[in-house]
């Protein structure tokens, strides 16, 4: 064991503060990031989790709400010319108005009914899905139970994070855009930030008199007889539509979704600015820290200097010790990081921890480590054999 990590197993209580220093700096970071990211999957939680193999968008389209994503309704037959296609259905969405239903008991005291409060009204999003088993355009995390449930008429399903915001639970009744509906299942996972969200399958719409039959329809979701042939089917399959369409791989649209977030605007100056408070925060702490170690310790330094150990190699143990710091710190951070999503995940909130992300910012912190350490080389100076007899 080097002398650098035996210093830090057994004085690890000096080094505390740098290493939650720097923690707290990939915390920071890597929590912004994940919502933000998570957000953005919220969205595209219908594809990602979808059994679909390849979807299908407009040829202008660079990810899935960047260009247009109407398709007409006569390209579906033209997909299933493919050979290798086995089910393409659209992927439609619909809105609406949504208010729960007040169970007053008529008995109750005018009082009561005020405490009750009015009924809540709110805009809602409705992704649709075809409740035929195994349907490509239902998420593969939805059980059985709940698309039986949804089979039945007039029913609907609401993510947790919006059961407050609408005013319902589980049973509940409540009026879509004037018509009642009915509650049977609670969804986890699928938050929506901007606008509460349901889930209703396309049967129950067409019968609230709310199906869209146009000639134009959601991006195609296709599904297909070998998975492991998406690439060559999508290649082919944008050769068959000679610039109709474009055809993504699952994955590759799900990558282009996660880099369309990336691509300027008001998140990367976000994470820019939390990002330099983050590294000026874990330099300063850690830069101190170390360096009231080190001046804890320069007799042992000046010992070292005693027995003939040179200024170099005592440089080289300081940056030993700082990227050992900063290794402890990177996984102190990916420790706090992955408890932070656990505690978001029972309140609904989804915080993604992109591998990207995490060796980014894993490598930032040892950097801020070994920087820190090299501003304390200086304490070194100190370390004169001659004190050594005071």
């Amino acid at each position: 064991m080097s002398l650098a990590l035996s210093t830090l197993l057994y004085e690890w209580r000096r080094y505390m503060a740098a290493v939650m220093a720097l923690a707290l700096s990939g915390l920071l970071v890597l929590g912004m990031a994940g919502v933000f990211i998570g957000i953005g999957k919220s969205f595209t939680a219908a594809i990602e989790r979808s059994s679909a193999d390849v979807i299908i968008l407009q040829p202008g389209a660079t990810a899935m709400f960047n260009g247009p994503m109407g398709m007409p309704r006569r390209y579906i037959p033209l997909v299933y010319n493919h050979p290798s296609v086995v089910e393409v259905k659209p992927l439609d969405m619909s809105g609406g108005s949504f208010q729960n239903v007040k169970n007053v008991d008529p008995t109750a005291s005018a009082a009561e009914r005020a405490r009750q409060g009015a009924p809540k009204q709110s805009q809602v999003m409705v992704n649709i899905i075809d409740t035929t088993p195994g349907s490509v355009t239902i998420p593969v995390d939805y059980s059985d139970d709940l698309v039986d449930a949804l089979r039945q008429p007039y029913t609907v399903a609401v993510d947790q994070t919006a059961l407050a915001t609408l005013g319902v639970k589980l049973g509940d009744r409540a009026l879509f855009n004037g018509r009642t509906v009915t509650v049977v299942g609670v969804l986890r996972g699928y938050p929506n930030m901007m606008q509460p969200t349901i889930v209703m399958s396309r049967d129950s719409l067409r019968m609230l008199g709310f199906a869209d039959d146009g000639p134009r329809v959601g991006p195609l979701m296709v599904k297909i007889d070998n998975p492991l042939q998406a690439q060559t089917v999508v290649a082919e399959l944008n050769s068959q539509g000679d610039g109709q369409w474009k055809a993504w791989t699952r994955q590759e649209l799900a990558d282009a979704n996660r880099n369309a977030m990336f691509e300027g605007g008001p998140l990367i100056v976000i994470l820019g600015g939390v990002s330099v408070v983050g590294v000026v925060i874990g330099v300063a702490i850690t830069w101190q820290t170390l360096r009231g170690a080190i001046m804890a310790n320069i007799k042992e330094f000046a010992s070292l200097r005693a027995l003939g150990v040179g200024m170099g190699s005592l440089r080289r143990i300081v940056i030993e010790l700082s990227i050992w710091v900063g290794l402890v710190g990177v996984g102190a951070a990916l420790l706090l990081t992955f408890g932070l999503s656990l505690f978001a995940s029972a309140f609904g909130i989804l915080i993604a921890m992109e591998p990207i992300m995490l060796i980014i910012v894993g490598v930032g912190l040892i950097l801020i480590a070994v920087v820190s350490g090299l501003l304390s080389l200086g304490v070194l100076k100190n370390s004169q054999p001659a004190d050594l007899l005071r």
